[in-house]
């Protein structure tokens, strides 16, 4: 799998934001696997593509 590009990356806190959900949400979908991590050890980043699927999706 690629990386998706930088601008289309965003931290923890705007990804919660993007999708309605507390940040706590976002690592949890990461430790299930339903959602992929980016970044450094310091700096989780997300694909804002991939975040709107999940969005989108019945069982989020």
């Amino acid at each position: 799998m690629t990386r998706p590009p930088r601008h289309r990356r965003v931290p923890t806190k705007a990804a919660a934001l993007a999708v309605g959900v507390p940040e706590a949400t976002i690592r949890q979908w990461v430790r299930r696997g339903k959602l992929t991590r980016y970044g450094t050890p310091g700096r989780a980043e997300f694909d804002i593509a991939e975040l709107t699927v999940i969005a989108k999706g019945p069982d989020r």
